[in-house]
């Protein structure tokens, strides 16, 4: 295909914080131009009475139900604790 002569990959590039040889600025232009122009066919699609949408499936909630169980005993939770005090993890103070 044709690399994007309007797109200035030197300044994508130091937005990806790239350092690019003269080679690879060359490879990378012309899939970057690839790319694009695979966008701009996309663009040309009649989607005349589609509704957007942001996925091609419909999502749905694939969590199991929320029922209520009892936890973990508090010497179970506290087995691995560098430390603890009054059945809490104890951690330093970090707010004056």
């Amino acid at each position: 295909m044709s690399s994007a002569p309007d797109l200035n990959l030197d300044h994508v590039a130091h937005l990806a914080r790239l350092t690019l040889t003269a080679e690879e600025r060359a490879q990378f232009a012309q899939q970057l131009g690839d790319v694009l122009h695979h966008i701009e066919q996309l663009s040309k699609v009649d989607v005349t009475g589609i509704e957007p949408t942001a996925h091609a499936f419909p999502i749905v909630n694939v969590w199991a139900e929320d029922i209520p169980r009892p936890g973990l005993p508090v010497e179970a939770a506290l087995r691995n604790a560098p430390a603890q005090r009054d059945h809490m993890v104890a951690v330093p103070k970090v707010v004056d």
